[in-house]
């Protein structure tokens, strides 16, 4: 689970106007984030099987995002991947 101050960075960082908090560049970053803690988390715990279960969940979030965002704004899409460090195939 992330701060509010981690999730108000996360938002600073990739927001697209003064107001924005949901969009879509936004709720992958924070996906995102959550993912990589949650990872770390299963490399400790690794019997943790409903922790397990919440990641694929939040894997497979992102990834309907990602595809919404690369369908919708190619150029966008390339941005947020590219910030990220995600892979270009992370959607498919």
């Amino acid at each position: 689970m992330l701060t509010t101050q981690e999730k108000e960075k996360i938002i600073g960082d990739f927001k697209i106007n003064k107001t924005d908090s949901g969009s879509a560049d936004v709720q992958i970053a924070i996906l995102s984030q959550e993912i990589t803690r949650l990872l770390e988390h299963l490399k400790a715990n690794h019997n943790d099987n409903h922790s397990r279960r919440g990641l694929l969940k939040m894997i497979i979030k992102r990834k309907k995002l990602l595809k919404y965002l690369e369908r919708e704004d190619k150029k966008r899409f390339n941005s947020v991947v590219k910030k990220l460090g995600l892979k270009e195939h992370a959607t498919k």
